[in-house]
């Protein structure tokens, strides 16, 4: 693990996003006469900058409420129950899937995004979303295991490891119950995804002897607990590692032997959003090479604009060359054998909300 002084960078991002935004360098078309200058943004908690949001308004007029969650269930239960209203929303990859399948999205129209040249290529066309029809890549990254090297001084190599009784009531966990069963079904031998009954039940059974090590789950800050010395150790977002190693480089992060996940989270526009011009002017700003770096300047999880990333070179080439050495924010080579994407389980989501809610609530 590599124990630079990530705070800096941060402030260098910072200070570079907010330069070029004042400059003034691109212009961004106003909204329809026809359309309200209202934007309802529906996204995950501590994962939108401010200074984003306020300059996206102060250029178009246009006013953006701000509406948060936690999970993709969360998400998605509020879709699916008939909400209506919001404009964007910040899907994760099998979220897409989902909401796809059910008729949840509007169709995007790349013609009115010139900034989604912006995006790597590789990132481009994804599995989940195959031209991208319906989303654009926000950010990406890992969910894996976060030490307190400080607190924890024995090799952890394995989630299996985080099991022993030395940890009772010193571990974080997402509350996102595909991070967790899927890391719980991958110390079992089994696909993170699987649909299989009997591994999901023995899965569950797995979870349950894990429940005494908990000590809380959070997925909007769990560094929290780490930075604050209530946890030791724990399985969290690579932005919330980073950022804890940024206030605490005996903070380390790691993707065990078992595996670790890889996601991507979209811009996204529901069905029946009110304010589709809003919108994808909304989607075009934030993927601006200097509007994306402010992104990773508050929020430090792996940046999809290879326009940004290249803009970063250019300014501080001594950033960027920590941002792209530091495992949270760029996962090495080595990684990429056990990074697993999180799938659609398809009319096996049940299971899985049952085993979740049955061993949470102590059942």
């Amino acid at each position: 693990m590599k124990t630079f002084k990530y705070v800096a960078l941060l402030t260098v991002l910072t200070l570079l996003a907010s330069t070029v935004l004042s400059a003034g360098l691109v212009a961004c078309g106003g909204a329809k006469p026809s359309e309200e200058k209202v934007l309802n943004l529906y996204a995950w908690s501590e994962y939108i900058p401010q200074a984003l949001l306020d300059g996206f308004t102060q250029e178009t007029g246009i006013t953006v409420n701000y509406d948060t969650y936690s999970s993709n269930e969360e998400l998605l239960a509020k879709l699916q129950a008939g909400a209506s209203g919001y404009d964007v929303i910040v899907p994760s990859d099998y979220t897409v899937v989902i909401l796809t399948k059910q008729g949840l999205l509007e169709e995007i129209d790349l013609g009115k995004i010139p900034n989604f040249k912006n995006i790597a290529e590789e990132l481009k066309n994804p599995y989940f979303d195959p031209g991208n029809k319906y989303s654009v890549p926000y950010q990406w990254g890992t969910a894996a295991l976060a030490i307190n090297t400080e607190k924890v001084t024995q090799p952890i190599t394995k989630w299996a490891d985080i099991w022993s009784p030395e940890f009772e009531q010193q571990i974080v966990l997402l509350d996102d119950e595909r991070e967790v069963l899927g890391m719980v079904l991958m110390t079992l031998g089994y696909d993170r995804n699987s649909t299989a009954p009997a591994q999901l039940e023995e899965a569950k059974q797995r979870f349950m002897e894990l429940m005494p090590n908990i000590r809380l789950f959070d997925s909007d800050s769990p560094k929290t607990a780490l930075l604050a010395g209530e946890v030791s150790l724990g399985l969290v977002w690579n932005g919330e590692a980073a950022i804890a190693h940024s206030e605490n480089p005996a903070i380390a992060y790691v993707c065990p032997q078992e595996g670790c996940s890889i996601w991507y989270d979209n811009l996204a526009i529901p069905k029946g959003a009110l304010h589709v011009a809003n919108a994808h002017l909304f989607i075009d700003y934030v993927l601006r090479p200097e509007v994306s770096l402010l992104i990773t300047a508050e929020f430090p999880y792996s940046n999809p604009n290879a326009a940004a990333l290249e803009l970063l070179k250019t300014q501080d080439p001594a950033a960027y060359e920590a941002y792209m050495g530091y495992e949270a924010t760029n996962p090495p080579l080595d990684w990429q054998p056990r990074m697993h994407p999180v799938m659609d389980v398809g009319e096996a989501t049940i299971l899985w909300d049952r085993i979740w809610t049955e061993v949470k609530g102590g059942e």
